[in-house]
């Protein structure tokens, strides 16, 4: 369990909280490239980390992201144009380009040749006549670098004078043909998906198919997991420069266990473990505020490209992808619905009524005691020990923030490069060789 006090500090991610600097520190999946197809589309709404923003792509195919009010009068930049690299407020035609510099300030009048010559330097204007000069010089948007890669838009909206390299996550390493990328909101805090990724335990319940062929038809990689019958993981967990590896071993035979073996990557990714040459996902957890989060999930083959079989099954909607509306990435099973929970389905199909595995998720995870868990009711045992290390790690790289520590993660993007797995190991095989088989040679030595 937390405190109260923790619950707050580890939920709370706003402008000016110590989670929301934490979570600043570090490049953000924040909305999918096709979201902005090309130059000069419409700009999107976002919201992240409780601010409200928009997206644009300019004419040279630039991605901006700007605060969504004008700097002049809070007017909207939703409804603005994006044209000639820049987007313009329709309210009074002020200009912004991706950095969020003022280009252009039509609705303020030029200075005549000496006119404003004695102008004080720091007037925004003067009661009457010209404006001083150089005005628009002086205005700037409220921006934050963004940057494509993996089909997925990140920003970075931490400090400006130190900007880390984004994290080279497999999937953004191949080409776009290699990789499945999807994005829906959930109407929770960021936390409580992120306790179900990392929470091995729960799939032998919650995602449990009475007929092993009925999960091994909807998600690849997952053959072993369907015809486990150990449902009480032992947990053992390995701090790295990334994250955490957490191991979750159960009996498979007298000779061997099986291991699955999940990545949580800071500050809220994880890989979901996946069988030895099947393709291999990502999730992200971002938070839009305090009650709601953006959810990426991303499935990728690191030496080939998704075969139609995998793209089927993850369109089936049975898996770790929720069908959503392709508009408002609302997910089609919602709160409303009962997340379309069919009982005879529960009675003789599966262990929860629901469709699929995400749908499973995000039912379970939207009302914990509300959409932020009440954390210091809960009463913990030894299958939540990877829940209780992610909750430490994100507590002590807090803490040590707020003590003037800045986080050594986002300065090791290299050590993303690591994998998920789900097999078989003899068991005199000790956890460490089974986390190390899943890291990059580097981080082997």
């Amino acid at each position: 369990m937390l405190t109260v006090e923790e619950n707050q500090l580890i939920c709370r991610t706003g402008p000016g909280t110590p989670m929301g600097e934490l979570f600043r520190r570090f490049w953000l999946p924040i909305a999918l490239s096709s979201e902005l197809p090309g130059p000069d589309c419409p700009p999107i709404r976002l919201r992240i980390l409780s601010e409200n923003l928009v997206a644009f792509r300019d004419s040279a195919g630039r991605v901006g992201l700007l605060e969504q009010y004008c700097a002049h009068r809070g007017a909207s930049l939703f409804f603005a144009r994006n044209e000639e690299n820049g987007l313009r407020c329709v309210y009074h035609g002020w200009k912004y380009d991706v950095t969020g510099r003022c280009v252009d300030m039509p609705n303020e009048p030029e200075p005549l040749a000496g006119d404003q010559a004695g102008a004080d330097a720091d007037d925004e204007a003067t009661p009457v006549g010209a404006a001083p000069r150089r005005f628009k010089d002086k205005i700037r948007q409220t921006a934050y670098p963004a940057r494509e890669a993996g089909g997925i838009i990140w920003a970075y909206m931490g400090p400006g004078e130190r900007i880390p390299e984004l994290p080279q996550l497999g999937w953004t390493l191949v080409p776009e043909s290699y990789v499945y990328v999807h994005k829906r909101f959930q109407h929770n805090n960021y936390l409580q998906n992120v306790e179900g990724e990392v929470d091995s335990s729960h799939v032998s319940f919650l995602h449990r198919e009475f007929r092993p062929e009925t999960f091994e038809g909807s998600v690849s990689g997952q053959n072993l997991l369907s015809r486990a019958h150990d449902s009480a993981p032992v947990f053992m967990v390995q701090e790295t420069e990334y994250g955490l590896a957490i191991g979750a071993r159960r009996n498979w035979d007298e000779d061997q266990y099986y291991w699955r073996l999940t990545q949580f990557l800071m500050p809220s990714y994880t890989l979901i473990p996946s069988e030895p040459g099947s393709p291999i996902s990502f999730t992200a957890a971002v938070p839009v505020d305090d009650t709601n989060m953006v959810g990426f999930t991303v499935t990728w083959h690191p030496d080939v490209p998704l075969a139609e079989e995998h793209v089927r099954r993850i369109e089936s909607w049975r898996g770790i992808y929720a069908e959503v509306d392709p508009r408002t990435f609302e997910t089609i099973a919602q709160r409303d619905n009962d997340y379309l929970i069919d009982r005879e389905r529960q009675r003789t199909q599966n262990f929860t009524g629901m469709r699929g595995i995400r749908e499973e998720d995000v039912a379970v995870q939207e009302d914990q005691r509300g959409p932020i868990s009440d954390r210091a009711k809960e009463h913990l045992g030894a299958s939540d020990t990877a829940v209780i290390a992610m909750r430490r790690r994100l507590l002590d790289a807090v803490q040590a923030l707020d003590r003037g520590q800045e986080p050594i993660e986002p300065w090791r993007p290299e050590a993303y490069q690591v994998v998920s797995l789900a097999e078989l190991r003899a068991r005199d095989v000790p956890f460490g060789d089974v986390a190390r088989s899943a890291m990059p040679s580097r981080l082997n030595t």
